[in-house]
């Protein structure tokens, strides 16, 4: 009870958020379940009339919430909010409101001048709690979800992210055996020659090149799958993280890779489809 509240509970967007959806909520409760007697105290005017005017009656309860949680957001610009205090916000909120419905219904109308003002508050707060209350915990587990989500969503994208960072690419010879690793943030393209590749790769961030015994086929099956490897012509593999420039030109699509003194890498129309079906998973 003493531990902080989440901000996520008295954040602009989510405050302007479960303020409407409370007043939606309120708006149905009433006028379906319609509580203090309220359907009685108008017994000759339309459906649409009583929708109309608990609509106003509504809206000006919903400012004291709305007042509630302005002095809310100031006050935690400056201070961290408890529990124990936001429960003690949130009692003090529906008693506010109770005592508005309870002098409405007591001055208004004519039939509550004859009624106890006691019982009234005491069954406007009862309602009260249950119109505040029950849209209060449906939005507190919505943006709790919504919460959790976007954290699960941020540690995949940096999980993924990593592994492409630190992952090694091991290229061996024809034979199998390991001539050099790179890293995935490092490893640019692979161009071959005859039964050779080259490996352009940057090493102190200056560019670099390994002459490898081995065949573009292979490096495409073994190499290319689950990794930004793609191969995009018969003589190249590149790697799409480091494509900055994807551009259409009249002999089709060119890659301009984000480092110096590189060519531009064509796109043939062989490996047009499997390397735009690539290029999608690296698309906003």
């Amino acid at each position: 009870m003493n531990g902080k509240i989440p901000a996520y509970l008295y954040e602009k967007g989510n405050t302007v958020k479960m303020i409407v959806f409370t007043a939606v909520f309120a708006l149905l409760f009433i006028n379906i379940f319609q509580p203090f007697g309220s359907r009685a105290w108008y017994p000759a005017i339309s459906d649409f009339k009583y929708f109309t005017f608990s609509s106003l009656i509504i809206l000006t309860g919903m400012l004291v919430v709305v007042v509630s949680r302005v002095i809310l957001a100031v006050y935690s610009k400056k201070n961290d909010i408890l529990y124990w205090q936001y429960g003690f916000w949130i009692l003090c909120e529906v008693l506010a409101m109770a005592v508005f419905y309870s002098l409405f219904s007591k001055f208004v109308p004519k039939e509550g001048a004859d009624r106890d003002f006691m019982d009234i508050f005491r069954q406007s707060a009862v309602n009260t709690a249950l119109v505040l209350l029950l849209p209060y915990a449906i939005s507190w587990l919505y943006f709790s979800w919504k919460e959790k989500s976007l954290l699960l969503a941020n540690m995949e994208q940096e999980k993924t992210a990593d592994s492409h960072t630190r992952t090694l690419v091991a290229f061996p010879d024809e034979k199998g055996d390991l001539k050099i690793s790179i890293t995935l943030e490092n490893l640019l393209y692979i161009e071959s020659a005859d039964n050779y590749a080259t490996i352009f790769y940057l090493n102190k961030s200056r560019q670099s090149r390994f002459l490898l015994r081995n065949s573009l086929k292979w490096m495409e099956e073994n190499l290319t799958k689950d990794t930004p490897l793609v191969r995009c012509h018969r003589s190249y593999i590149v790697n799409m993280d480091k494509v900055k420039i994807l551009k259409k030109v009249k002999g089709g699509i060119v890659l301009e890779l984000d480092a110096e003194n590189t060519p531009d890498l064509p796109v043939s129309k062989t490996y047009y489809e499997s390397f735009m079906h690539k290029f999608s998973q690296y698309t906003v």
